[in-house]
């Protein structure tokens, strides 16, 4: 729309919005200048736009819109009560006290349910006659009266009652990590839907017993309004669930004291001491690198070990796992597609957090299999490139397209730039034919693949007695502190300790590079490092 065009319309439609804002204003004056305001408004905001059909329409929202801010600027309801009738004028020279006491009354209407705030706002706050909101809200008359005589009734009580505010209104917490046992969907990590401190605030008020709405605003000292839409959303993405007349916290959230992280600490350093050294050394003494051997990656066995630590560290010992929680009982299957349990952890400030707690904020892994028995298993950690946070969207392609890389398929040169950005393929120009410029390590096979984890086994078996007497106290301790609800998601997790466990795998690899065994990637290797492909054939 020009410039033009734009104070056409607004010349034509000045008398109109003068008569319409000045049967809702205080006084003449505060109508010429709320009219001024929509001219002005409108003056910036029409030569922007290019999709408007009806002009017009769009004027009178805007005009409607600013009236509403005229409305929660200025409206005076009373003290103590709403009234039966609003006043014609507005005293802008409120005392103090009045002041306050509209703040409080302003406040009490956003505790009221959400029908009856509408009717509230309309009628008191928007001059609108009770049959006009019947129309509005598609609800009979009988039901706005009623609705506008419960109200009175529940502010005066309101009115007169002190909230109880809790701790979380002036020390609100910060999750520390928020994480993902199990699969993202199409949003992404669980921090995109814990992504504000409002929604954590929220999941940690109800990580016990179920709360309503009014309940957590008033112990986060929040407006039901923001609450009731925030709860809505963490309701419809699993984050929350029903309990009675609340909701109740879906999240896995660990607050641990300062003996709980000592013996989270001492459990995993000691793990990691007897395992990750040993596995090492069985590995290297068993692995040749080559187009030969079971194992084909770069000419760089230390490229080769961080990604077959982490892997056999992770996935050996199968049969070892109690299972006696299934993944389908203890996950939630979200509406974006993700399958998962949430895990959060909130350190207070007066303890001292776990041992590596910033580099576990990095810790992913994903694992894929397609249908013809390819497998993808991939590790983000502090030493990598993050590239799993979109990989879930592209992954199915990526096993298919290195399917066809293997089995000798022609790929074009799109899908050769989309294995080259993804770091499984070296940025040469592939001759044709050519199989050797795979930039990830490959595990030739199955059997290849079971000899491998067989020798994470045996490492672990060896030490079977003393694993399970380092995790016993352990599990004990974190299920006694688990709210029943989620004591089944709990148990699963707590079946993975020492195998795909972040914690457990992170202390194996700082095990490691602390004792020189691991020397640290170069810059070209970290998109590729940690990151195995299991092929169907040799």
């Amino acid at each position: 729309m020009t410039l033009k065009q734009a104070e056409d319309i607004i010349i034509r439609m000045l008398k109109p919005f003068f008569a319409y804002v000045r049967k809702r204003c205080a006084t003449p004056e505060d109508a010429e200048d709320l009219t001024q305001e929509i001219a002005l408004r409108l003056l910036r905001m029409l030569p922007t736009r290019d999709d408007l059909q009806d002009g017009e329409s769009y004027c009178w929202t805007v005009a409607h819109n600013m009236l509403s801010n005229y409305y929660r600027k200025k409206a005076k309801c009373g003290y103590g009560i709403i009234p039966d009738n609003i006043s014609d004028g507005f005293d802008l020279y409120l005392s103090y006290e009045q002041q306050e006491t509209e703040k409080r009354l302003q406040l009490e209407i956003a505790y009221l349910s959400k029908m009856q705030r509408q009717v509230v706002i309309l009628f008191y706050y928007e001059n609108m006659k009770q049959q006009a909101i019947a129309d509005r809200l598609n609800i009979p008359l009988s039901m706005v009266k009623w609705h506008l005589s419960e109200a009175k009734s529940d502010l005066k009580r309101r009115m007169d009652t002190m909230r109880d505010n809790s701790e979380l209104r002036f020390n609100p917490i910060h999750f520390d990590t928020i994480g993902c046992n199990g699969s993202l969907g199409t949003t992404g990590p669980n921090s995109n839907f814990l992504r504000s401190a409002l929604s954590q605030n929220i999941v940690y008020a109800v990580r016990r017993d179920a709360l309503g709405i009014n309940e957590i605003a008033d112990a986060l000292g929040v407006s039901p309004v923001y609450v009731e839409s925030e709860v809505d959303f963490l309701y419809d993405n699993g984050f929350l669930i029903k309990s009675g007349k609340g909701v109740v916290s879906n999240c896995l959230i660990s607050e641990p004291n300062q003996a709980l992280i000592q013996l989270h600490d001492d459990m995993y350093l000691r793990a990691a001491e007897l395992i990750a050294p040993e596995l090492f050394d069985a590995l290297n003494a068993h692995v040749t690198l080559g187009k030969a051997s079971i194992i084909s990656t770069q000419d760089d066995m230390n490229f080769a070990m961080w990604s077959l630590v982490p892997y056999v560290a992770a996935l050996s010992d199968d049969k070892a796992i109690s299972k006696a929680v299934s993944f389908e009982e203890a996950a939630t299957l979200r509406p974006d597609g993700g399958h998962n349990i949430c895990v959060c952890m909130v350190t207070d400030s007066d303890v001292t957090p776990p041992l590596y707690q910033n580099s576990m904020k990095n810790i992913f892994n994903l694992c894929w299999s397609d249908h013809d028995g390819y497998r993808l298993w991939l590790l983000d950690t502090e030493w990598s490139l993050q590239r799993i946070g979109d990989l879930d969207f592209t992954v199915e392609r990526d096993c298919d397209l290195l399917k066809n890389f293997f089995r000798g398929d022609t790929l074009s040169k799109d899908e050769l730039v989309h294995l080259i950005s993804r770091g499984y393929l070296k940025h040469e120009q592939l001759p044709a034919g050519d199989r050797d410029l795979l930039q990830i390590l490959r595990i030739k096979g199955r059997e290849a693949n079971d000899l491998l984890l067989g020798l994470g086994e045996a490492v672990k078996e060896k030490h079977r007695n003393e694993l399970d007497a380092l995790k016993a106290p352990y599990v004990k301790a974190t299920l006694e502190n688990t709210p029943p609800h989620l004591k089944k998601a709990q148990s699963f997790c707590l079946q993975y300790l020492f195998h795909s466990d972040g914690w457990f795998i992170l202390h194996c690899l700082k095990n490691l590079v602390n004792s020189g065994k691991l020397k640290l990637p170069t810059e070209q290797q970290r998109k590729a490092l940690s990151a195995v492909v299991i092929t169907a054939e040799q």
